[in-house]
């Protein structure tokens, strides 16, 4: 093989590592970017004035659960007027950050 063939091999693979370590997020950058969805999804004994709405306690859900829970926020197929304005400003490093931080929290 060439050394250009291998040098090749060496950055997709880097590049792919890389990219699965990203895909995990960063719990501790994660409790930074988290500040807002805390005022709800963290107060214990929080309940909203609506009985018929509840706001979930995410800590220790699964990280896939809310990136996917995010993204749909972010990209409106998930309908909630609060979370759509907060997941707009999320990019999707922020988004793994924040699942990462929730999916730690009660362990």
């Amino acid at each position: 093989m060439s050394k250009r063939i291998l040098t090749g091999l060496l950055a997709s693979g880097l590049t792919a590592m890389s990219m699965v370590a990203l895909a995990e997020g960063n719990a501790a950058a994660g409790r930074t970017v988290a500040e807002t969805c805390l005022g709800c999804h963290a107060v214990e004994g929080y309940f909203n004035v609506y009985p018929t709405y509840h706001v979930p306690k995410v800590g220790g859900q699964s990280a896939a659960y809310i990136e996917a829970a995010l993204k749909a926020y972010r990209d409106g197929s998930r309908k909630h007027d609060t979370m759509n304005a907060n997941a707009a400003n999320l990019n999707d490093e922020d988004i793994a950050n924040i699942a990462a931080y929730f999916a730690n929290q009660g362990k």
